[in-house]
């Protein structure tokens, strides 16, 4: 029998491998990844060199449960509006294929061992931040400012914005100023990153009453504030590079990553509707790698 016009069928998923991959989804890998990009670069700043790859290892791993747990959480109180909105109605809670009390318990598992894990592994500053953003990002950001307040995305980047502080004090157990601003470079990173996206959603942010600025502020206020925020970007950017002593190849990075990342927000600020907004949302995650690379290439390389 010929081939020909024969429909392939796709060989079925073990069910072992989509639930893994379900409580995997819980975890939100993409906030993962941002925890793996700002943590080990702050670690080396604080360091002045590798810190070895234990310490590393028990910093990110603490991390992870911190950021996995707090994404698990968030994703059983949306549950509601998960399901109804296009761009999230296929995760594991809303289509059906994780019960929404076991993701909760899965959520609250991780989060709150991550404080245990790095005061024995690490320090207690490390500890005391990790819960600390696992905290905000569960009662501050989605159990309240989500669903009442325009300010959702700048406020609840609090959360976001810990991991290289987290980073700096698993070296030094403590808070100085070159770490709240590495900090504070994300922190002012996050809104317009995270505003190119959501400027594409408003629809389905409208649609399910949650704040978020294109909704109420409009697509052109929005657009405002995106190049508000990614000009604060690059002037923290090289505030930092000149509190923290960096050299040549960070500033050169800062410097023409930064002017991208603003030349881009004026360009979506001057186009017309959602034009441009993908392209700065990728833009925007590249420049921040490239960023915290370039602080380990200038450490690792010029001393």
């Amino acid at each position: 029998m010929s081939s020909v016009g024969r429909a392939e069928v796709a060989p079925a998923v073990p069910a072992w491998k989509q639930t893994a991959r379900d409580y995997f989804v819980l975890t939100k890998p993409s906030i993962m990844l941002l925890l793996l990009i700002t943590t080990v670069p702050a670690m080396v700043l604080a360091d002045d060199g590798w810190p070895g790859w234990g310490l590393v290892l028990a910093t990110l791993f603490g991390g992870m449960l911190a950021a996995g747990g707090a994404g698990a959480v968030n994703m059983y109180i949306d549950r509601d509006i998960d399901g109804l909105m296009t761009r999230t109605r296929k995760r594991p809670i809303p289509s059906g294929r994780v019960p929404a009390k076991h993701a909760a318990i899965f959520g609250w598992t991780l989060g709150m061992a991550s404080g245990p894990w790095l005061l024995f592994t690490v320090n207690e500053w490390a500890a005391g931040l990790a819960l600390g953003a696992f905290a905000f990002y569960v009662f501050v950001y989605s159990m309240f400012l989500k669903r009442r307040t325009v300010q959702n995305t700048v406020v609840g980047g609090i959360a976001g914005a810990l991991p290289p502080l987290i980073g700096w004090a698993a070296i030094t157990n403590s808070v100085t100023i070159e770490g709240a601003l590495l900090f504070a470079i994300v922190f002012f990173w996050q809104p317009p990153h995270f505003w190119a996206l959501a400027l594409g959603l408003a629809d389905d942010y409208r649609a399910v009453n949650v704040p978020m600025m294109p909704v109420v502020m409009g697509e052109r206020e929005t657009k405002r504030q995106t190049l508000l925020y990614s000009a604060l970007t690059l002037l923290i950017t090289l505030i930092f590079g000149a509190v923290a002593r960096m050299g040549g190849i960070y500033f050169a990075v800062a410097t023409i990553g930064g002017v991208g990342f603003v030349v881009m927000s004026w360009r979506i600020m001057r186009g017309q509707g959602i034009e441009g907004t993908r392209a700065m949302f990728r833009y925007s995650t590249s420049y921040l790698a490239l960023l915290f690379a370039a602080m380990v290439a200038d450490r690792m390389l010029l001393g």
